[in-house]
C-alpha cells in the first residue's frame, strides 16, 4: 500500500454475478465508510473494461466489494495481480477455493471439520429423479449468498423443479435441521458467533431485505457450541488460505449436541450492507465500519 498520506481507493462494486444488486450495496456502504476514515475514493462499477479503468485511475488500493461470481472467484483477484495493484480480501487460490462448495468441502475434510455428504450431479437428473434420499438441499455449487436454494423435504414425492437459470451441474446436499449460525474471521482472530433466526430457510431474500432475518449476537448456545464454531471458523480461514476477511457459516442440529454441528461454507467476500452479518460482529467487538473498512484497506497487498 501507498505511503501516501491520503490514499486512493477504488472501491470494486456491481459486476456481472447473480449478486450485482447486493455489490452495489456493499460497495456504497464501503465507499461512505472509507471517505469517513479520510481516504480518496473512486467507486467503479465492474465491466469488461476494468483493466483499462484501473490502469487510468492508478489507485493504490483496490477494495474488492464484489460479490459472486468474477469477483469472489479469483478472476479479479488475478486482474489485480498481473496489474500488482493491492488489494483487500483473499487472494486467487482461496478465493477460487471457497466459492466452490464441493471443493471447499474436500479442504474442510482434510482439516478435519465436520460436514455433511453431497454430490455434485447434472442439473437434469436432480429435475428428473432423486439422486439422494430426502431431504436433501440443491444449490449452485459455484455461486454464493443463499442463490439459487431449493430445500427438498422428506415426504417430497417428486424431485424439484429447478429454475430455468439453474447451471447445468449442481450440489445436492443431506438437509441438516435446526439452527443457522455464523462466525467472522478477521486476520487471525474469529469475532463472535450470530444466531440467524429467520421464517423457514435463510435465503436471498432473508439476507438482504430488512426485517428478514433476526440477528442475536452473541449467539445464546452453549459454551461448547459457541467456541467449536470460533475454533472451527478460524481454522477454516486458515486451511482455505483465506485473507483479510472471512466468514464461515454453519447449522446445528440441537438435539444431536457437538455432532450436530456442520460446516456449510466460507464466504471470502461477506456482504457488507445495513443488514449483514460481517459489519455487525466487528461492531460488537468494538470496531466501527469506518474502522473495519480502513483495517482492511491497510491489510491489502499483492500475492495474497
Amino acid at each position: 500500500m501507498s505511503s501516501r498520506a491520503n490514499p486512493k481507493v477504488v472501491v470494486l462494486m456491481g459486476g456481472p454475478s447473480a449478486e450485482r444488486e447486493v455489490s452495489l450495496s456493499s460497495g456504497r456502504e464501503c465507499a461512505a465508510a472509507l471517505r469517513e476514515a479520510g481516504y480518496e475514493v473512486i467507486e467503479v462499477d465492474a465491466g469488461r473494461d476494468l483493466s483499462s479503468r484501473l490502469i487510468e485511475i492508478a489507485p493504490d488500493v483496490v477494495f474488492n466489494a464484489l460479490h459472486g461470481r468474477w469477483g469472489e472467484d479469483g478472476a479479479v483477484q488475478g486482474i489485480l495481480e498481473w496489474l500488482r495493484i493491492p488489494y483487500t480480501h483473499s487472494g486467487i487460490l482461496a478465493s477460487a477455493l471457497t466459492l466452490d462448495k464441493q471443493r471447499t468441502k474436500d479442504v474442510y475434510r482434510e482439516a478435519g471439520l465436520p460436514v455433511v455428504d453431497s454430490i455434485i450431479a447434472p442439473a437434469a437428473d436432480v429435475r428428473a429423479r432423486h439422486v439422494m434420499a430426502p431431504p436433501y438441499v440443491v444449490k449452485p455449487y459455484n455461486e454464493g449468498s443463499s442463490v439459487g436454494i431449493y430445500i427438498v423435504n422428506k415426504d417430497a414425492n417428486s424431485p424439484p423443479q429447478l429454475a430455468d437459470d439453474m447451471p447445468e451441474q449442481v450440489m445436492v446436499e443431506a438437509y441438516v435441521p435446526g439452527r443457522e449460525m455464523t462466525t467472522t474471521v478477521m486476520g487471525d482472530r474469529a469475532l463472535t458467533v450470530t444466531d440467524i433466526i429467520a421464517e423457514g430457510w435463510y435465503d436471498y431474500h432473508a439476507k438482504y431485505s430488512p426485517g428478514g432475518s433476526q440477528h442475536v449476537l452473541p449467539a445464546d448456545i452453549p459454551p461448547q457450541i459457541f467456541d467449536a464454531c470460533m475454533d472451527y471458523a478460524l481454522r477454516a480461514h486458515k486451511a482455505l488460505g483465506c485473507r483479510g476477511v472471512s466468514r464461515t457459516d454453519f447449522r446445528w442440529d440441537e438435539t444431536r449436541g457437538l455432532d450436530g454441528l456442520i460446516l456449510l461454507e466460507t464466504n471470502t467476500q461477506p456482504g457488507l450492507t445495513p443488514t449483514s452479518l460481517t459489519p455487525e460482529q466487528a461492531e460488537h467487538v468494538g470496531m466501527s465500519f469506518p474502522e473495519f473498512c480502513r483495517w482492511l484497506v491497510e491489510d491489502a497487498s499483492c500475492d495474497r
